[in-house]
């Protein structure tokens, strides 16, 4: 179903906000320097789903930025335009997961889920660590080890998270036919 461009728009900015707030004061420390298991990627893979891959984009892109901002560190671009591809990679490779139309069986959730962790991948393994070197001249190693981790733990709080969403979403909504009156 197509989304008007002001429910995408309110979509975005709701997305950002909880985003922003899961990222700020949901996430778990890890031992990794600078990085931690984020549960906020569930909620932006779910919403990239719903309202595609610009409105993934600019949540992720946005709702990063926010929370860069919040922690008076300063914004961490290389790391907020990876939030933003993922954001981006995940609604373009969940296009036929129609959550609207209440599926969300097997077939969706392993769609969903493969789209997720090669969108991690590719993000944390290639995309942040990549623009570290060109932005801030990071070391190498420092970097990959926080790449791994964070698309291995974003893979699985994603796969968790993420999942119930989908499966909650599509459940509430009125299958097709459902709604017949009763002769």
């Amino acid at each position: 179903m197509k989304k008007s461009p002001v429910t995408t728009i309110v979509a975005i900015g709701i997305g950002a906000a909880l985003f922003f707030v899961l990222g700020r004061f949901v996430s778990i420390p890890s031992p990794v320097p600078n990085t931690n298991i984020s549960t906020q990627y569930g909620l932006l893979a779910f919403m990239a789903v719903l309202f595609g891959p610009v409105a993934g984009a600019l949540i992720g892109f946005i709702g990063h930025a926010l929370i860069d901002f919040s922690f008076g560190w300063g914004v961490w671009w290389s790391w907020v335009i990876a939030s933003g591809v993922f954001g981006l990679l995940v609604g373009l490779a969940s296009r036929k997961i129609r959550l609207d139309e209440g599926k969300c069986g097997k077939k969706e959730i392993l769609g969903f889920n493969v789209a997720q962790i090669v969108g991690h991948i590719i993000c944390w393994g290639l995309v942040a660590p990549v623009l570290d070197i060109v932005i801030y001249a990071e070391p190498l190693e420092k970097l990959f080890a926080q790449g791994l981790f964070s698309a291995v733990s974003n893979s699985v709080t994603t796969a968790i998270v993420g999942t119930l969403f989908c499966i909650a979403y599509a459940a509430a909504k009125p299958k097709k036919g459902s709604l017949k009156e009763e002769e």
